[in-house]
């Protein structure tokens, strides 16, 4: 690992320290930021999310992406983990903590708006984040990118009625350009790139890589400065509410990975596909889950600081469990 990898998380905590204290000092400046937009897709935190995932995407080999079809149990359990048990365990936590646990704590219309957006966490997959953890988990990119590419079609179609059931609202209304668009930009685009980049440079692509990918890291550093400028006043002003979210976050985080290990270890998978397949199973689509929210409620609603309190919890944690996948390799061997 390089500089940048090994001490992550601690870049990472400095940065959502960073974005508080800048967007509490600035906030101007982030809220011409946060203008920058088409349908509800911040364009800058775009761009900033390509330079995350493209030095993955210039590793992807189509050849070998052609294959990874012929093992398709990592395959069955991402869908699994993703479809049909992750956003019911998440909602299942969230009226437990705020409809029961802390039920004396948060009025009722609040407490709901916490549990949607809970939900819309839970029914939102990992897209752009998974390539960083399965980057640093040595995890094979061609697979990854299978896992990730099936995810992405199955949630074109099941993102808004599984989100409608689990909300309890019989019309609800997703914003379809906000879905489509962020996997144009977060998946398709880059991946058609990093296929050009890979077809033109051929021979030199190693060097190429060397070059890109501490980019990828500066991405994510800069994306999570931003996400946390947006919401500083939120951040400083609710801390209790923060923390009351933030518990069956983490418990469900941890659970739903923990679930996911133990099973590919029953299946005996290779951990080079066992570990992403995890990543995507735990991480979240945060972006898509933090503009559907706005979408829905608002922008000061309690769904949207519940999603943005999932970035915060997000990742640390995902860093914690790539740190423990890259532990337990030889569980897998």
């Amino acid at each position: 690992m390089g500089l940048f990898e090994r001490y992550l998380s601690v870049w990472v905590g400095l940065c959502i320290v960073a974005g508080v204290v800048l967007g509490n000092f600035f906030p101007a400046i982030f809220q011409q930021i946060a203008a920058i937009e088409y349908a509800h897709v911040n364009l800058v935190v775009a761009v900033l999310i390509w330079v995350m995932i493209y030095p993955m995407m210039v590793q992807v080999d189509f050849a070998a992406v052609k294959d990874s079809g012929k093992n398709p149990r990592g395959l069955v359990l991402t869908l699994i983990i993703n479809w049909l048990i992750k956003p019911f365990t998440m909602a299942a936590l969230g009226y437990l903590f705020f409809k029961v646990f802390f039920a004396g704590w948060v009025d009722p219309q609040t407490a709901n708006e916490y549990i949607a957006g809970m939900i819309l966490l839970g029914v939102a997959p990992c897209t752009a984040m998974v390539f960083v953890w399965s980057q640093l988990t040595k995890g094979n990119p061609n697979y990854t990118l299978v896992q990730v590419s099936v995810n992405d079609v199955i949630m074109i179609f099941a993102f808004a009625p599984i989100a409608a059931f689990l909300l309890g609202i019989n019309d609800i209304e997703i914003p379809w350009e906000t879905l489509v668009l962020s996997v144009v930009l977060y998946v398709l685009l880059p991946l058609v790139a990093g296929a050009l980049t890979r077809k033109l440079m051929h021979n030199r692509i190693e060097g190429l890589l060397t070059v890109l990918k501490p980019w990828s890291i500066i991405g994510l550093l800069a994306t999570v400065v931003l996400l946390f400028g947006f919401q500083a006043e939120k951040i400083i002003n609710q801390p209790t509410a923060i923390v009351l979210i933030a518990i069956p976050l983490l418990i469900q985080t941890y659970g739903i990975f923990f679930i996911a290990y133990f099973i590919a270890k029953r299946m005996r998978l290779k951990h080079e596909i066992a570990a992403p397949a995890c990543m995507i199973g735990t991480s979240n689509f945060f972006e898509l889950a933090v503009a559907v929210a706005i979408s829905l409620f608002g922008l000061n609603s309690g769904a949207a600081l519940a999603t943005v309190v999932g970035v915060l919890v997000e990742v640390p944690v995902m860093l914690s469990l790539v740190a423990f996948a890259n532990r337990t390799r030889h569980w897998f061997e």
